[in-house]
């Protein structure tokens, strides 16, 4: 983000929230801002700059920030992170990464929400039922961090050890010397 002095263009500068939630400010000490509303955050600066300025005027303008969204993996056509806009729900989230694969297990898609540092909540989406039956009172709405998980379907996992007819090849003792 960017600070601009309107009185004190010595002190404008572009600051970044390091990962500990603090900024490095010139002229100042270091600053926790990671939980801060824009208001709060340009209080706080006002409190750390009025020490050695006379009512500083700041203004924050914000360059980058981390948009909310969910993660897509396993078994879909682009597995990655994705921003929301505005309510998406899970099956939304799967077509937005490119909809389930011929290997995807429909009935036991996992949506993974964290409800605490140290808690995640874990449910299990039968997405076919819901598809099928055209009830989709519950295909949850996501919330920023989710994560939802397709996971492979057991067919596709066993096929490569099925026999095949389409084996046209062999291979002579020739070609291995």
């Amino acid at each position: 983000m960017d600070l601009v002095f309107e009185f004190s263009p010595e002190f404008n500068q572009t600051v970044t929230i390091q990962p500990d939630g603090y900024i490095s400010l010139r002229g100042v000490s270091d600053v926790h801002v990671s939980s801060d509303t824009l208001p709060q955050l340009i209080a706080r600066l006002q409190d750390a700059y009025g020490k050695i300025l006379n009512k500083p005027a700041i203004s924050v303008v914000m360059k980058d920030f981390d948009k909310p969204s969910f993660t897509a993996s396993g078994m879909v056509g682009k597995p990655g992170k994705y921003t929301l806009h505005g309510e998406m729900t899970v099956t939304e989230g799967i077509a937005l990464a490119g909809g389930f694969t011929e290997k995807s297990k429909h009935s036991q898609v996992v949506l993974f929400r964290r409800v605490s540092d140290q808690w995640t909540e874990a449910k299990v989406l039968d997405v076919k039922k819901m598809l099928a039956s055209k009830n989709l009172s519950e295909d949850f709405e996501l919330r920023p961090g989710d994560m939802i998980f397709v996971p492979q379907n057991t067919m596709s996992k066993i096929s490569r050890y099925l026999p095949t007819t389409a084996v046209n090849t062999y291979l002579t003792p020739q070609t291995f010397f």
